[in-house]
């Protein structure tokens, strides 16, 4: 398996504990929280881009 090179999130600062997203070498995201690294979820791009504009959807009580 290839090596995956993992970004920390922007939004967690200096935060010791965060999210890092990669790119996997089939299209998918990958994503996980540094304090449990052996749990990764996958989506796809459109799937990841959805599940973030519900999110934002929310905050701003549009749903």
């Amino acid at each position: 398996m290839p090596r995956l090179t993992w970004q920390k999130s922007t939004f967690s600062g200096e935060a010791a504990n965060c999210v890092n997203i990669a790119a996997a070498p089939d299209g998918t995201v990958l994503l996980r929280e540094s304090d449990a690294p052996e749990a990764v979820l996958s989506a796809t791009r459109d799937g990841l881009a959805a599940f973030l504009a519900a999110i934002k959807e929310s905050r701003t009580g549009e749903l």
